[in-house]
């Protein structure tokens, strides 16, 4: 009977669509018998596709995804498999190029060129993505629903608020600025997460100027409204000191010449020394540099409060209480969980954590069907030593208790490719691979084997596992993460119940594809006055204003559309040639 129904279904579509078969006989006298042949088949096929779907013989697996950042916009850039239905969630209707907010905030570069459209996005794919401005407020893992609410309020005072079920999750919803409880800081500081907020401290430093040109103003009142302090020495923190320097020394002191003395640009740091990220000739010369910008650094302060005028810290060497006047504070310190993400991680099970933890491919922990990447989680990567009795029996074939040499080179790969810890600590050593390694440690220990017992197998591997970090909250690593859990999503169907795949040891988890592993391409710090740190792999370090070109061309090839590589790079010029804009829009 069903087959029947779709049969009558399907020729119900070519009886009500006679424009059908008039194209058929089109193509079949202007381009062939071939052509006719094929695009005949096509139509064929597409209505009967409808038609079998319509029947319910076909049903594409829902995905949703949270956010449009870094990670979300990769997934959805790098999505290829039609066999799903994707429906994207986020308070956002675009994507922004985060690298470049410092930039924003001074009007180096202009808030709408970093941005592009999510929906012009999705419609370059083809696919079928529909995308709803909303905020998520709750997600129910056991019933596969997602509750959200629109940021729009409608006429009667009050914001619309929908469900939407899944098949997959995937939440990418990123990280709020970590504020570690501070009295004050939510209420007094600005930050530096978004495009609003690039743009509200624009005009706020605007505003500092013009206030403090008022004529009624007292000296005091003036260095205190000029006074611009930031807390956290990390990229971000650095890289506006540097833009704001600028801004005010190149820009808004022939504007405002009578108060380019009063300016004053204060960084604070809780650590010893500014960027603990890049290697130490780069914090040195980050340090001296703004010594000489005369950027005032502090090192060794913890900020124990904040008020609408004041910033008051602690002195680590000295234990001694400082206030700080100022007449705006930037906070820039690191990144915490979002309220929603910690109410799932609580209904899961995932209690005092700082992010949502997931296995090597990126599923969350305890959950079915749930994907997390980006800021809002962080991987849990396997312990070898946690494993090496599994690895080590495995390995053993002919189960003589001891491996051959051959038996140990087959189980090389499987190794390093299941536990990412193993190939940095070769690296560490110096090693190319295990049997290098193996023929040091023999050396050392003056020990000649051709076999390993499973106490030698653990020495070999007993320090693999100190060299396990987490992955640093970047948006190289958001990126990569949505673009390999794109290219899982484009092969899954191929098999559905995650068979065991090419991997041999897998602890308690099985996937049939690779783990994902993070490839590190370098960072920059922009340090102002045009000249740029830069830290690439393989050690490699450049520092000046050879840099500033390369950090200008890798972000403008980074960008996400040709439009927006035209605008930034517009920007750019306009600003060589005219300067900054210091308008208050």
């Amino acid at each position: 009977m069903r087959w029947n129904s779709f049969y009558t279904k399907a020729s119900n579509a070519f009886r009500d669509h006679p424009s059908i078969s008039k194209l058929l006989i089109v193509f079949t006298v202007s381009g062939g018998g071939l052509v006719a042949a094929t695009n005949g088949r096509s139509l064929y096929h597409s209505v009967y596709a409808d038609a079998f779907q319509q029947d319910g013989y076909c049903k594409k697996k829902k995905v949703v995804v949270l956010g449009t950042g870094w990670a979300g916009t990769s997934f959805l850039k790098n999505l290829k498999s039609s066999s799903y239905d994707v429906h994207v969630i986020s308070p956002h209707n675009y994507f922004a190029f985060t690298p470049l907010l410092p930039s924003v905030t001074c009007g180096t570069v202009e808030a709408r060129s970093i941005v592009e459209p999510i929906r012009t996005i999705t419609k370059k794919k083809g696919l079928d993505i529909e995308f709803r401005e909303a905020e998520c407020y709750k997600i129910d893992a056991e019933k596969k629903v997602v509750f959200c609410r629109s940021i729009q309020d409608t006429n009667l005072g009050g914001r619309e608020e929908f469900s939407v079920d899944y098949d997959y999750l995937i939440i990418a919803m990123g990280a709020k600025s970590n504020t570690f409880n501070i009295p004050g800081v939510e209420e007094n500081a600005h930050f530096l997460k978004g495009v609003e907020d690039a743009q509200r401290i624009r005009q706020t430093v605007i505003d500092c100027f013009e206030r403090a040109s008022l004529p009624n103003l007292s000296e005091e009142e003036k260095k205190r409204t000029l006074h611009f302090v930031i807390v956290g020495g990390g990229p971000t923190g650095v890289e506006f000191a540097a833009e704001l320097h600028d801004f005010a020394v190149e820009d808004l002191a022939a504007l405002y010449p009578s108060l380019k003395d009063y300016v004053k640009i204060t960084l604070l740091e809780a650590g010893d020394h500014i960027l603990n990220m890049f290697d130490k000739r780069i914090t040195a010369f980050a340090e001296e540099k703004f010594q000489r910008d005369g950027i005032e650094l502090k090192t060794g302060s913890m900020v124990v409060k904040v008020t609408d005028k004041e910033i008051s810290t602690k002195e680590r060497a000295t234990g001694e209480f400082v206030s700080i006047p100022f007449g705006m504070v930037v906070w820039s310190t690191g990144i915490g969980p979002r309220p929603q993400v910690i109410d799932f991680m609580k209904q899961i099970g995932q209690t005092n954590r700082r992010a949502l933890a997931t296995d090597e491919w990126l599923r969350v922990e305890g959950c079915d069907g749930v994907y997390a990447l980006g800021d809002c989680a962080t991987v849990n990567q396997r312990r070898v030593m946690e494993d090496i009795a599994v690895i080590f029996s495995k390995a053993d074939k002919d189960k003589s208790g001891a491996l051959a040499l051959q038996e140990f080179q087959e189980v090389v790969d499987d190794i390093c490719e299941r536990y990412p810890q193993v190939e940095i600590y070769l690296k560490k050593k110096q090693m190319k691979n295990f049997a290098a390694l193996l023929k040091k440690t023999q050396s050392d220990t003056q020990k000649q084997s051709t076999e390993l017992d499973i106490e030698s197998f653990k020495s070999l591997l007993s320090e693999v596992d100190s060299q396990m970090k987490n992955l640093p909250a970047t948006a190289q690593v958001a990126a990569q993460q949505g673009e390999y859990l794109a290219s899982c999503f484009n092969r899954m169907d191929q098999c559905e119940k995650y068979p065991e795949g090419p991997l041999r040891f897998r602890g308690t988890g099985r996937h049939r594809f690779h783990p994902f592993r993070y490839k590190h391409f370098g960072q920059f710090a922009p340090l102002g006055g045009e000249q740029t740190a830069a830290q690439l792999p393989g050690d490699w370090i450049s520092i000046g204003h050879s840099t500033q070109w390369l950090w200008y061309s890798v972000y403008a090839s980074k960008l996400v559309s040709w439009r927006t590589r035209i605008l930034v790079m517009s920007d750019w010029g306009r600003r060589f040639v005219f300067g900054r804009d210091s308008s208050r829009i």
